[in-house]
């Protein structure tokens, strides 16, 4: 995954904010967007499991 800039990333949230956000919503666009990012990198270091995997962890049926 390229190194992003991060000032230039965090504009680009604000910007596409509506003109009435709050803290809390830009918090928000930050938090999702790192959860994401953090996820695409485990998957591209081949830190997955298979579903059926997932499932039998939980105690999921099938």
């Amino acid at each position: 995954m390229e190194k992003l800039n991060i000032k230039e990333e965090a504009r680009k949230l604000i910007d596409k904010l509506p003109a009435n956000s709050t803290w809390d919503d830009l918090m928000y666009e930050i938090y999702v967007r790192q959860v994401v990012e953090a996820g695409l990198a485990e998957s591209e270091a081949g830190k997955v499991i298979s579903v059926e995997e997932l499932r039998a962890k939980f105690g999921l049926p099938e």
